[in-house]
């Protein structure tokens, strides 16, 4: 088909550039974008005067076909196109003829792409969105329904005593603040590009603040280099689904963890499992390995766009016609990755036994025991050493805390008292935690 800028050339496109140079295959992803950007351009142009109303109405009407064809499968995204704008403009005049041809003025590809691209992310934004919201209901579900205690831990070694509540609410809380920051990002980005023309806006008299308001946008951006070469909502989005990612592959990780033969504090269900080729025996958490090892592809998508564009000369350059690969690949890994991690959560079952065991079989309560003797006037620093010497005992005679008589807390510290039994029963601590809103 003939190029949309040919006219000063002389000689065709070298076959190998034209499918270089091409990028429908990619972007015809933004095809719904681009025509509700040309629609709102159209209405722009006719209010303005720069179209007249039948020409205004017929350019919209057909665009309105375009898109509904488009919907019903009788117009398939296909053929020898550079660019999704290509695809739409060639179709529009195909339909009413010459007259599509002007639906261009007072624009170019440059503010028309970034545009649709920015109208794109809203939308996927809010899906995500939904999709976080969703998890987080499936999250809270699972956690009042197993409020057991846990051994929690640090360095990967019991620690202090939690609840299988509070330790899964903690990525409720990581997935509140993942949601914030896609937020913010939507709110930083939602300037509409439209007017900015190649770089330097356009001469004819067009209402920028017209089209930013029927497309959605807050306000037309302030300079038009900055809003046909921005794009740092691409990366700040890029960045907030790389820390979204990176708490995905955290609760993976642990979920691969306590799911093992050596913790089994949780079951994973069949739906979310999957066996060996030669092991009979095995149940493998690949769904949680796959969250993991994709987590590593956003991050690269990432660093990918800011390697591209970290060199680029104002104002706009074909190189950022690499940004949606980047952006496409990330979100549609983050999406499935939601997904599979909701199924996961919804249909695991939590071992309590287990839970309680390696809580037993953990020394939870020594630091309740320091703090006991810190209540008795015993500086905190000699009471962390006699707590210290008390766990090394219990390891020898192969006894918990809880366990240990009166008179062998005392062999350790004259302090001790009846009432130490009371102040490191694991539900007390507990209780006292809850009163505190720990948990």
């Amino acid at each position: 088909m003939k190029k949309l800028w040919g006219g000063r050339f002389e000689k065709e496109e070298n076959p190998l550039m034209k499918k270089f140079n091409s990028s429908f295959e990619i972007d015809k992803r933004l095809i719904f974008d681009d025509i509700e950007g040309s629609i709102a351009h159209a209405k722009m142009l006719t209010k303005v005067g720069i179209l007249k109303e039948d020409e205004g109405e017929k350019i919209i009407k057909g665009l309105e076909e375009i898109l509904e064809d488009i919907k019903l499968g009788n117009l398939e995204l296909k053929g020898d196109f550079e660019d999704v704008h290509s695809f739409m403009e060639f179709n529009l005049i195909q339909r009413i003829g010459s007259l599509g041809k002007k639906l261009h003025t007072a624009r170019s590809r440059n503010d028309q792409v970034v545009t649709d691209l920015k109208l794109f992310l809203k939308r996927e934004c809010s899906i995500i969105i939904e999709k976080i919201q969703c998890l987080q209901q499936t999250i809270e579900k699972k956690a009042l329904e197993n409020p057991y205690i846990m051994a929690g831990f640090t360095h990967l070694q019991p620690a202090q005593v939690i609840t299988f509540k509070q330790y899964l609410m903690a990525y409720f809380n990581m997935l509140e603040r993942d949601k914030k920051r896609i937020l913010n990002t939507v709110d930083i980005m939602d300037e509409c590009p439209l007017g900015c023309c190649a770089l330097a806006g356009t001469t004819y008299d067009i209402d920028r603040e017209f089209t930013a308001k029927i497309l959605g946008f807050k306000r037309p951006v302030e300079n038009f280099l900055d809003g046909v070469s921005d794009r740092d909502f691409a990366l700040e989005i890029l960045s907030d689904l790389s820390i979204l990612m990176m708490h995905l592959s955290r609760i993976s990780e642990d979920f691969i963890i306590y799911s093992s033969c050596q913790f089994k504090f949780i079951t994973l269900d069949d739906e979310f499992s999957t066996g060996s080729s030669i092991m009979p025996q095995k149940k493998n958490p690949d769904s949680l390995e796959l969250i993991r090892g994709k987590a590593g592809k956003v991050y690269g998508n990432l660093l990918s766009l800011l390697a591209t564009l970290k060199g680029l000369p104002l104002a706009y350059n074909k190189d950022m016609q690499e940004d949606k690969e980047a952006l496409f690949e990330a979100l549609d890994t983050v999406k499935i990755c939601l997904d599979i991690l909701d199924g996961v959560i919804r249909t695991l079952k939590v071992n309590k036994d287990k839970l309680l065991k390696a809580v037993e079989d953990g020394y939870l309560n020594a630091t309740e025991v320091a703090d006991y003797l810190v209540n008795k006037g015993v500086p905190f620093r000699d009471a962390h050493e006699i707590v210290g010497r008390i766990v090394l005992y219990c390891e020898a005679k192969e006894k918990s805390i809880n366990e240990l008589s009166l008179e062998e807390f005392k062999v350790f510290s004259i302090f001790f008292e009846e009432d130490i039994y009371d102040f490191i029963d694991y539900y007390k601590i507990l209780k006292r935690g809850i009163k505190k809103n720990m948990l």
